[in-house]
């Protein structure tokens, strides 16, 4: 992966291991949502460029700190997942494949 559990706990602010196991499934996430908007797998990479770090750290973030995803937030709330995907395609582009 991309972004190791103790860096992505770095950006959250979070010192337990409690959520360890859902901070590992978001990463997964943002890596193959990062992979969709790239149209290939992060590990054709030579560099692993910073953008696309941020974008994971991005996507991630609004991920757990939207987890719930109540009704009420998806509909009357600003931030959630297509604004995030929106916002990772803006970071990606430049790296981003016409196709797959």
């Amino acid at each position: 992966m991309l972004l190791s559990l103790e860096e992505v706990k770095d950006y959250l602010r979070i010192d337990g291991d409690e959520e360890d196991a859902l901070i590992t499934f978001l990463i997964g996430t943002a890596q193959e949502i990062c992979e969709d908007i790239l149209r290939y797998p992060i590990t054709e990479l030579e560099k692993e460029p910073f953008i696309v770090k941020q974008a994971m750290f991005y996507c991630i973030a609004n991920m757990y700190e939207k987890r719930e995803g109540t009704h009420y937030y998806l509909k009357n709330e600003s931030g959630g997942i297509k604004e995030t995907i929106g916002l990772m395609k803006v970071l990606l582009n430049a790296y981003r494949k016409e196709s797959w």
